[in-house]
Formats: C-alpha cells, sequence, structure tokens
C-alpha cells in the first residue's frame, strides 16, 4: 500500500500573501497600459481598479503570510491520469481504423472525460451526502470520493450530447471508447489498490497465504493523508480504520481486536480482483472487433461483462462509502433473483451470437447456474433473517446489464436482416466541418461504396438497333438534369438503388 508515490518539496519558508498581490497589481497595471494604447478605454479602467484593488489588499495584508507544506502527489491521482493517456492512445487510433473523423473524436474524447469525472464526483456525494457540510467539500477531490458506475454514466451522457450536436450515431464511438475504458478499469483499480479504498470483507483463517498477504492494509501515521478541515486527520488506511471501528462497537470478537496493531485484518483485495476483470474485458473487446456484426457490438458487450461481474464484485465488498439501496430483504432472495435476472437477460440477448445450437443450448442452461447456487449456498434457516440492500453500483450494474442485453437482441436481429446497415457509421449528415483531413478518405469510402453497389446491380440489358434522334430542345434539357442530378449516397440509400435497379 502506498497512497502517496511522492512529494514536491516547497520552500521551507513563509511565503508573504502580499508578495502575489503585488505582483497581480503590476501586472494589472501593465495590461491598463497595453489597453489604453490601443483605446480600449473599457479595458483599461478594469485593469487599473484590478491594479488599485490588489494593491490596496497587498498594503491591507502586508503582515499576513503561508507556511506551505510539500504537496503529496497521491498514487490514485496518477493512475486515473495515466488511465486518460493510454485511453487516448487506444480509442483515437481504433476511431481511426473504423472510419470515424479523428479531430472530432479526439474532442469528443475531451468532453467524455470531463463528464466522466463529474458524474463519478456527482454519484459519490449522493450515495454520501453526510460527508458534505461546505461549499467547498464538494470539490475536495484530494480527499478521494470519485464512483466508476457515476464516472460511466457521466461519461455516456456526455458522448451523446457532444455526437448530437455533431450529427454522429453515438453507438460507432461507443465501440472504440469501450477497450479504452476497459483498459481505464485495469489501471485505476491498481490506484484504489494503492491507496487503499474499495476493500473487500474479511478473509477466513484458511484463506491462501499469498492472498492474505495482498489484503493486509497497514496502518499508516496520523496526519500522514492529511486532515480534515475541523482537524481530524484524514485515515491512513480505510481498511485499518473501518476494523478498528467494528472493534470499538463489539462487533469483532475483543480476541481478535487484540492483534490489530500495526495493519487491519487480512481481506478479500477486490481491488485487484476488478483490475484483473478490466484486463479481461478489454482482451475480449479486441477479440471481438474481428467478428464484429452490428455497431455498439462492443459497448454493449462491455456494457454487460461489466455490470455482471461487478454485481458479483460487490457481494465480496465492505467498504462503507458504496451506498445502498432502502429496499431490504434476505441475502439470498435479492442476490439470486440479480443472478437469475441477469441470466435469463443473456439468454434473451447475448446467446444468439452463439452459432452452434449445442452451445447455445450449453451457455442457456449455465446462465441460470449462478443465480440457482446462490439461492442454494445463501439461504439461511427458517427463523434465521439475513438482512441485505443491493449497493447502488451493484443496482446499477444489474439494470444497465439487463438493458444491455435487450439492446444486443434487437441490434443482432437487425444484423441479420441487413448486415450492411448494421455495420453504416451514419456519417453522412455529420456536422464535419472541423475535419478538412477527413474529406478525401470519407470520399474514397463513399466511391468504393458506390463501385460495390454497381458491382451487384444486374446489368441492363442492351437494345437493339438504332436509336431515335432526339430534338434539341429535349436534348438540351437532358443534359441540364444530368448534371444537376445529385450522386448516388452510399450505405442504406444505396442498399434502395440496387433493389430498384431493373
Amino acid at each position: 500500500m502506498h497512497p502517496i508515490l511522492f512529494h514536491i518539496p516547497l520552500p521551507n519558508r513563509p511565503l508573504k500573501i502580499w508578495w502575489a498581490l503585488v505582483a497581480l497589481a503590476a501586472l494589472s497595471a501593465v495590461y491598463a497600459l497595453w489597453a489604453q494604447r490601443r483605446a480600449a478605454k473599457q479595458d483599461a479602467l478594469v485593469g487599473l481598479i484590478v491594479a488599485a484593488a490588489a494593491g490596496a489588499a497587498a498594503y491591507y495584508w502586508r503582515g499576513a503570510e503561508y507556511r506551505a507544506e510539500n504537496v503529496p502527489i497521491f498514487s490514485y491521482g496518477v493512475m486515473l491520469g495515466l488511465s486518460l493517456v493510454v485511453g487516448w492512445y487506444i480509442t483515437l487510433p481504433l476511431a481511426k481504423r473504423t472510419g470515424l473523423p479523428v479531430e472530432t473524436m479526439a474532442n469528443c474524447y475531451v468532453w467524455t472525460a470531463l463528464a466522466a469525472l463529474a458524474g463519478s464526483r456527482v454519484l459519490y456525494i449522493l450515495t454520501n451526502l453526510d460527508e458534505f457540510h461546505t461549499t467547498a467539500d464538494y470539490f475536495a477531490l484530494r480527499k478521494g470520493g470519485l464512483v466508476a458506475y457515476g464516472g460511466f454514466i457521466g461519461g455516456y451522457l456526455g458522448s451523446w450530447a457532444f455526437l448530437a450536436r455533431h450529427r454522429i450515431r453515438l453507438m460507432p464511438w461507443g465501440d472504440v471508447a469501450a477497450p479504452s475504458i476497459a483498459a481505464g478499469l485495469f489501471i485505476t483499480r491498481i490506484g484504489c489498490y494503492l491507496y487503499g479504498c474499495d476493500f473487500g470483507m474479511r478473509l477466513s483463517d484458511s484463506a491462501p497465504a499469498l492472498l492474505k498477504k495482498a489484503g493486509t492494509f497497514p496502518k499508516l501515521a496520523e496526519g500522514t493523508l492529511g486532515y480534515f478541515e475541523n482537524g481530524v486527520p484524514i485515515p491512513g488506511s480505510p481498511a485499518f480504520a473501518h476494523h478498528a471501528d467494528l472493534c470499538a462497537r463489539g462487533i469483532y470478537k475483543a480476541a481478535d481486536c487484540v492483534a490489530l496493531k500495526d495493519a487491519s485484518f487480512p481481506v478479500h483485495p477486490t481491488q485487484l480482483y476488478e483490475s484483473a476483470i478490466g484486463l479481461g474485458l478489454l482482451a475480449l473487446l479486441l477479440w471481438q472487433r474481428k467478428v464484429q456484426k452490428f455497431r455498439g457490438q462492443l459497448f454493449l458487450t462491455f456494457v454487460f461483462g461489466y455490470g455482471f461481474l461487478r454485481f458479483l464484485i460487490e457481494l465480496l465488498r465492505d467498504d462503507a462509502e458504496r451506498g445502498s439501496l432502502p429496499f431490504h430483504s434476505d441475502r439470498y432472495v435479492l442476490v439470486s433473483f440479480g443472478l437469475v435476472a441477469m441470466g435469463a437477460a443473456f439468454v434473451y440477448g447475448f446467446a444468439k451470437a452463439i452459432s452452434a445450437p449445442q452451445l447455445r443450448m450449453g451457455a442457456t442452461v449455465l446462465a441460470f447456474v449462478p443465480g440457482v447456487a446462490a439461492f442454494v449456498i445463501l439461504k439461511t434457516g427458517q427463523f434465521e433473517v439475513d438482512d441485505y440492500a443491493y449497493s447502488t453500483s451493484q443496482f446499477i450494474g444489474l439494470v444497465s446489464a439487463v438493458l444491455a442485453a435487450v439492446a444486443f437482441s434487437k441490434l443482432w436481429d437487425d444484423a441479420r436482416r441487413s448486415p450492411r446497415l448494421a455495420m453504416a457509421l451514419g456519417l453522412e449528415g455529420a456536422a464535419l466541418a472541423g475535419d478538412p483531413a477527413e474529406a478525401p478518405a470519407r470520399k474514397k469510402r463513399s466511391g468504393d461504396d458506390e463501385a460495390e453497389d454497381a458491382e451487384g446491380a444486374p446489368e441492363r440489358p442492351k437494345r437493339s438497333g438504332k436509336k431515335r434522334a432526339k430534338k434539341p430542345e429535349a436534348a438540351a434539357a437532358e443534359a441540364v438534369a444530368e448534371e444537376t442530378a445529385p450522386e448516388p449516397a452510399s450505405g442504406a440509400e444505396g442498399d434502395e438503388d440496387d433493389e430498384a435497379a431493373p
């Protein structure tokens, strides 16, 4: 566990506030003189006002000083930034290879990343309202507080808003973005592990020694990660702090709590489990590109796969900041219901992609095994109650997986009826004025499609005999009509032309 990778050293001396204010006053005065020479009187007036205000503030706070500490660079923030860089170099080459306008997709990536960051923060706030007391708390990102599913939802809405404005279909972008999301999951969860958050439940004594070692988080010195505004230190090890709280409340046995000194109890390293899930989904999506049948197939595969696996991971999580739904019932009822629902969704949607009848039948049977097994294993005695509620991410994973399967079923059926239309990008009406370099490539692709249409259309029978001479007026009108006639469009319109050809 390494929550802080390194520190940026700052001068070990007090910093006078009036230094910055004097610098601001000087810059404002220079700006005012520059604006006056350009005859921009209003800008010059604003510069003079700011200069005067900064000068007065410098005199007023001439005795104030600020002693800066070394700036910590947190491991999670570094891994989050690394995931954005890696995602950039995965998404844009895939977009170019797919035929999407690269410059527009680059802008969409930035827009999506910002929306994802905002969404992850909003969902954390909604599930942990008791942690926020002032306006500054909502923006204190250095203290943590991001939810993966909030980022997915925010990124989805941000992409939709950006692409709708440019009249570009969402699903082709989703297919090229899904591998980068999987890679980001693989990288950021390593950051979670280094920081110590998102930990799992306590391991049994019979667990493998290597797993115990990976799931033990040390106690850090008080104040290692800083302090809250009220002076309370930020817990250095979330797992250790959680176990100490359970011991103080008498939930853990006193004999066990005696050993809780320098490190947490061994727990499931769910961060590493989810990181492995991200890597596996990345490999699956890159393979899916080779057998893709319709636009949106990769995106929906990721949504379903991550939703199902996240549902299982949440069964092992033990951190208290996940949030939960108000509806409660027995554990075996809710868990088995969710797994059966996702199994039925798989059969309804994704099982259609299995061409071999015997394999499809086997997959249909296996889809319901987790739900039945959960019912048998988790079912308590007749008079015992095991109260349970879905966590926020668990519920979102369940709903998103079912919706993805329904969408997959419809799009798969559409692809069987019209394979070429299912793989169309739909860029005919896109606003791509900012991508002039893409125009030749799009024109070439359109020309290739028209050539394919021409090859697939039946030849017109040749007429024998001499043609009748046309009147000069009719010949001139026909020539004008040929010059002004629109060029045939590629994609779905090309299919209609093929059907209309004699």
